[in-house]
């Protein structure tokens, strides 16, 4: 896979405050790229170089080649993005809103009529085609706003908190939409402090706080590179007594630090081993007639990860003033 979106040593200062400390980044082509972090770790500041909306102190980025110092032109041909305040203008309609901007990159009009066309039957707003902007709804305009981020048919999306203050239906709806995107060759950075959103949607992040790249890859590669053992869980065909010997079975075994039994009969092992242990785990219980109906490792979710990464219970937010 190629690198589409790199960073080198980013960094980015405001009158003395160090908002982006380093930063180092790879996004390969297709990828949906998660930059997880509490508010004030620099994800949107990050974005907004990217989007060459912000000149860095320090450091370069790359966008399909192209650097954001040397050649921000070139950077935003191949880029579409959407920050995190809605940018609708509440006196057009819709189809003139994205008008607007098809004509701002030079699209002649059968162009523009066929692309505003195929926008808002991708965002699902083709029935709002003539509905002015202010009478859309929360969710509606988010969706809007992705569609003037296509416009120009960007090879990468660059989407800062899109979910934010969305309902439950709209973040689904979003979610299935930056999927299909996927499917349709987009590659996209995605920034979040909603983590179970990310770990949804992702194939990777970079987990950031304050200002710095804390661990980056793929979550299972993240979760093998932090954690010390893992959590095996071992369903046994089996009850009362038995259960209880099953579970005795395990704790006496190599590589298991200790052992549960779930309220739903689940049998719960720390265990320290790798995957060749836990593999042999698994050979010496069916060898020792345990009925094992199933057994698997249980994986952490990014918001543990997260705090793992971080070393604190709550990260504390930035003061306003300090931008992110």
């Amino acid at each position: 896979m190629t690198a589409i979106v790199r960073t080198d040593g980013l960094v980015k200062r405001y009158n003395g405050t160090l908002a982006v400390a380093g930063v180092d980044l790879d996004v390969e082509e297709g990828e949906i790229f998660g930059l997880v972090g509490p508010n004030g770790a620099g994800k949107t500041t990050t974005l907004r170089i990217l989007a060459t909306l912000l000149d860095p102190t320090a450091g370069d980025a790359e966008i399909a080649g192209w650097s954001v110092r040397r050649n921000p032109n070139d950077v935003r041909r191949v880029l579409g993005f959407m920050p995190d305040v809605f940018g609708v203008y509440d006196d057009m309609r819709v189809w003139e809103y994205l008008d607007f901007f098809a004509r701002c990159y030079g699209l002649p009009g059968a162009t523009r009529k066929r692309i505003i066309g195929d926008l808002l039957e991708l965002v699902d707003l083709a029935d709002k085609r003539t509905s002015y902007v202010q009478a859309l709804s929360r969710g509606m305009q988010q969706r809007l706003c992705l569609a003037h981020a296509l416009v120009n048919d960007p090879k990468v999306l660059l989407l800062d908190e899109p979910a934010s203050g969305l309902d439950p239906r709209a973040r689904v709806e979003l979610r299935e939409l930056l999927r299909e995107l996927r499917v349709l060759g987009k590659t996209i950075l995605i920034s979040s402090h909603i983590l179970p959103e990310l770990e949804e949607l992702c194939t990777s992040v970079a987990i950031i706080d304050r200002g710095r790249v804390l661990a980056s890859g793929r979550i299972a590669d993240i979760e093998q590179r932090l954690r010390i053992g893992s959590v095996l869980r071992a369903r046994v065909l089996a009850g009362g007594e038995t259960l209880e010997a099953a579970r005795d079975w395990f704790a006496a075994q190599p590589d298991v630090a200790a052992s549960a039994i779930l309220p739903d009969g689940t049998i719960e092992l720390g265990f320290r081993g790798d995957e060749g242990a836990a593999a042999a785990l698994l050979r010496a219980a069916v060898a020792a007639d345990l009925a094992i109906a199933s057994f698997s490792r249980a994986a952490s979710d990014l918001e543990e990860l997260f705090l793992q990464v971080t070393g604190q219970d709550e990260p504390a937010a930035t003061p306003a003033s300090v931008p992110t």
